[in-house]
């Protein structure tokens, strides 16, 4: 064998086998042998076909770790004709594989901060084009996610269950439905790569001088070719099937911040939830072929994905109820236990008037800035804003009264227009508390006094439509809205969504 200038006879040790290579240990080396095979998505029938394949997988993975892929080596019969070619690369400890140091225990943020680094700064300088740019593209992913979904009604359908599959499929095309905007504004903004496109934490080790990222996707171009968020959420997926939510959490959050990448919560769910179902699939398929362990794992990765699906689900909440009721408290609570935008009608109607939220524009009921026409222009511009929102996956809570059925009527066909999940909250107290609460509050956008909320609970349409909270005895806690989110099925208990916060799932009382 020739490489590197050098010929040898290697006296191999251990070795592994995948589908479709083997990997020879020696010393202080590594030794990947393609296999003759030829299974559809891959060729390597030919000693051409191998040899590109071996220079292909050199230069791909230098991008992430140039010191660890040393070149491509000749294998030679006993005539000294080339019959193969070998993959040379230096040789990484077992023990420092992210995933055994993940299993164990030990503490890695620092080198899967420096991952992210690196995943990062390999797709700032990725090659960009329209061929690529398609790849990241709405109608690409839905594509996958339809080949994904029925391979997995022929393969995984009695191992995670066939409604398990139904629900991923109806999750995943809700999201992909009204979100074109969103990838729209991704591929302007350069957002799709030519990354790595299979980061496992098998495949990264953890050296003294940094991390060592190895086994990018190379027999697909296309598959690589990805929005560089879903190139991440690859290991974050991995890192949670690991048993380490928290550390998945911040490995997306560091590449956000070193990418500069403001995706909403949303995407990154979707992501995840896509990189899990994939794995789900293919471990199904393991399972089919004898491995005992792999529909377990199928199972558990079938479970991720739809925990990660429904916290990435796109909601508008609308939070209304008559003057003093709480309904500004509560629509801020749920805004901050989610980190969603709030969108307030006393600050819209406010601000469409030409004045700080600070100011005063009392009037009589019906008059004013609160005449109807404004009140239609308030709530036309709040809803315009909530759709820009959701369509680019951003979750909103509407904060306003909500009396009239006609502007409830047009916040649903709203969120029906962009495929959002809509739950409505009506919050209610007595007459007198109400009152007591609005002469004492200070510095609020609502100009509302006693006699104007009892003129407005005279024309207040029924909401049968919304859940009633009852402020009479305080304003909701951050845990009572949480219970009150699990029960209307906003969020689930140990959810995606409360793992990757910390938060632990709290159970409405009653």
């Amino acid at each position: 064998m020739h490489g590197d200038g050098e010929s040898s006879l290697v006296p191999f040790g251990t070795a592994t086998e995948t589908h479709s290579a083997v990997v020879y240990f020696a010393g202080d080396r590594a030794y990947k042998l393609k296999k003759p095979v030829n299974l559809g998505f891959l060729d390597f029938s030919t000693r051409q076909a191998r040899a590109a394949a071996c220079a292909r997988e050199t230069e791909l993975n230098r991008r992430f770790s140039p010191d660890a892929y040393l070149g491509v080596a000749e294998v030679r019969d006993p005539d000294g004709r080339p019959c193969d070619h070998l993959v040379v690369m230096r040789r990484m400890p077992a023990r420092r594989q992210l995933s055994a140091l993940v299993r164990a225990g030990e503490h890695v943020d620092e080198p899967v901060r420096e991952v992210a680094r690196i995943l990062a700064r390999q797709h700032a300088s990725s090659p960009r084009s329209i061929r690529i740019d398609q790849e990241g593209s709405r109608g690409a992913l839905s594509q996958r996610w339809h080949d994904n979904v029925e391979q997995a009604r022929h393969v995984a359908a009695e191992i995670v269950g066939g409604p398990v599959i139904d629900e991923v499929a109806r999750l995943a095309e809700r999201f992909l439905a009204g979100r074109e905007p969103l990838f729209e504004a991704r591929v302007g903004d350069g957002r799709v790569v030519d990354g790595h496109g299979d980061l496992l934490a098998d495949d990264i080790y953890c050296l003294e001088d940094g991390p060592r990222i190895l086994d990018c996707l190379d027999f697909d171009d296309r598959l690589r070719w990805v929005d560089g968020l879903d190139d991440a959420a690859f290991l974050a997926m991995d890192l949670e099937r690991l048993g380490a939510p928290g550390l998945a959490r911040l490995f997306v959050e560091w590449y956000a911040e070193y990418s500069g990448d403001p995706a909403p919560a949303s995407l990154r769910h979707h992501y995840v939830a896509y990189r899990a179902f994939v794995r789900a699939k293919v471990c199904a398929i393991k399972s089919g072929q004898g491995d005992l362990g792999a529909g377990g794992l199928a199972r558990q990765l079938a479970e991720l994905t739809l925990r990660h699906l429904r916290a990435g689900t796109v909601t508008m909440v609308l939070v209304g109820g008559l003057p003093g009721t709480g309904k500004t408290t509560v629509a801020g609570a749920v805004a901050d236990r989610l980190g969603w935008a709030v969108l307030s009608s006393d600050q819209i109607r406010k601000e469409l008037a030409g004045l700080s939220p600070r100011d005063s524009a009392a009037s009589a009921y019906g008059t004013g800035i609160y005449t109807p026409e404004w009140s239609e222009r308030c709530y036309s511009e709040l809803l315009h804003r909530a759709r820009m929102l959701l369509a680019q996956g951003e979750s909103v809570v509407a904060d306003a009264s909500w009396i009239a059925a006609s502007h409830r009527a047009a916040a649903a066909a709203t969120a029906g227009d962009v495929s959002a999940q809509l739950v409505q909250l009506c919050c209610a107290a007595p007459a007198d508390l109400a009152r007591q609460r609005m002469t004492s509050r200070h510095g609020s956008a609502s100009d509302a006094d006693g006699a104007i909320a009892r003129q407005m609970a005279a024309v207040m349409d029924a909401w049968p439509e919304a859940t009633t909270i009852d402020t009479a005895y305080g304003t909701p806690q951050a845990d009572d809205v949480a219970g009150l989110l699990e029960a209307l099925d906003v969020i689930r208990p140990h959810g995606a969504d409360q793992v990757w916060r910390g938060a632990r799932p709290v159970i409405l009382p009653g």
